[in-house]
């Protein structure tokens, strides 16, 4: 009887050391590489800060509507960094300080196995193995249920914000007149007084034919006056010449 109880508490010790490696192990590793997933998105943050300053000197050197289309992106894509900020900080105190905590709930129960198995009777010793087992494994899958769901829920919230963000940024951008901002730019290539210089140049630059042309049109203007005066003055001399006529009669 002795011999099949320690028989016993050796099995459900080896399966309580089994069970403690295991999730020592793969925790670990859940928790190295949730550390750097949070660090890679806080470099992605501080990579889109950089953007963020660049889209903003760049717009303040472009036309009107495109500097205010690129404004307006690099306002939201600031506001998205905030939630990113917010996102790492979310994850780092639910998901990896949790599971970093399990290195030392590992060597608590580690040590209580031992600690059991020297102090207690072969019975005894079995009977809390089980409790101690069943409280483990229990508590484990509540934790991962917990970490897990702390992860997604974070995350959902992230790229819900994000969403709305990037569906404005969108908006925003298609808004930008490029019409208008190529009329800007066309005007920006001549100087204030480029219309007046420009009607000089079309006035020299008229053809011999056309200059001909204008020359006659003003010394035509000026022979059909001459003649108009010619014939008036000689309507008043031919009734003159009458009057002189109707008085010799007279006479």
């Amino acid at each position: 009887m002795l011999r099949r109880s320690l028989e016993n508490r050796d099995i459900q010790t080896r399966q309580l050391q089994d069970a403690v490696t295991n999730v020592e192990k793969h925790f670990g590793e859940l928790c190295q590489i949730f550390a750097a997933y949070v660090r890679k998105t806080a470099r992605l943050r501080d990579k889109a800060d950089l953007l963020v300053n660049e889209v903003n000197v760049y717009a303040s050197t472009e036309t009107p509507k495109l500097k205010q289309g690129l404004k307006t992106f690099a306002d939201e894509f600031a506001k998205l960094q905030d939630y990113r900020q917010a996102e790492v900080e979310r994850l780092e105190a639910k998901v990896v300080e949790p599971l970093k905590a399990y290195g030392t709930i590992v060597k608590m129960k580690r040590a209580e196995t031992e600690l059991q198995r020297a102090t207690m009777d072969a019975a005894r010793t079995t009977r809390h193995l089980e409790e101690t087992i069943d409280s483990f494994e229990k508590q484990k899958i509540k934790d991962i249920k917990t970490i897990f769901s702390e992860f997604i829920t974070i995350e959902m919230l992230f790229h819900g914000k994000a969403l709305e963000v990037y569906t404005a940024a969108y908006q925003n951008i298609q808004k930008i007149d490029e019409e208008e901002d190529i009329e800007v730019f066309r005007n920006s290539l001549y100087p204030p007084d480029y219309s007046s210089r420009l009607d000089i140049v079309r006035a020299n630059s008229k053809s011999p034919l056309q200059r001909s042309l204008s020359a006659k049109c003003v010394s035509g203007t000026g022979q059909v006056s001459t003649c108009r005066l010619r014939k008036d003055q000689q309507i008043e001399d031919d009734e003159e010449d009458e009057d002189l006529d109707v008085t010799e009669d007279e006479n």
